[in-house]
């Protein structure tokens, strides 16, 4: 069997792996061409840094390993791009906003494709924020540091995510 090239092997990468990373970015930026940009764009860093991925110490499942690290890329380029358009993650003072905290059983009851179809009604900071920590698993000290807010700014935006999720999430699926 011939000896694949380097140029063919990043190829195949880029076709096996394109929806997915999209599917990461869509989370963060729903206009079509910017998604499709940063998708370009994480390959870019993908393929640049691809000797440092190191599955040991990590999953069993290499694949899964694989895929955990280039969507940690993705998700952060697409952070990296909203934070170049002046989205800016502290800009509401929410010490004099109240807000009720959603029970984490109510939110693991919804179903999940239905509330990532709602994420884009979200206002930008809090689908930021949310994808950061419940679909990517970074906790509010990496998102502090990612973002440039407090700890406690991550808390209430994530709040105020599930208040609003669980709100849509009323009115547009259950009778």
């Amino acid at each position: 069997m011939p000896k694949q090239s380097r140029a063919s092997k990043r190829e195949a990468l880029y076709k096996g792996f394109y929806g997915y990373l999209k599917g990461v970015v869509i989370r963060y930026v729903s206009d079509y061409h910017f998604a499709e940009e940063l998708v370009n764009d994480s390959f870019i860093k993908i393929f640049n840094n691809i000797s440092s991925f190191n599955a040991l110490g990590q999953s069993g499942d290499i694949s899964l390993s694989f895929k955990a690290w280039i969507a940690k890329i993705a998700s952060r380029t697409a952070i990296d791009f909203l934070r170049k358009k002046k989205i800016d993650f502290a800009k509401d003072d929410i010490s004099d906003i109240p807000f009720a905290p959603i029970a984490e059983a109510q939110v693991q009851s919804t179903e999940a494709k239905d509330i990532l179809k709602l994420l884009n009604e979200l206002p930008k900071t809090q689908q930021a924020i949310f994808n950061l920590y419940e679909i990517e698993g970074f906790s509010h000290q990496e998102i502090s540091g990612l973002l440039a807010i407090p700890e406690n700014v991550s808390r209430s935006y994530l709040s105020r995510a599930k208040n609003k999720l669980k709100s849509l999430y009323s009115e547009n699926f259950k009778t």
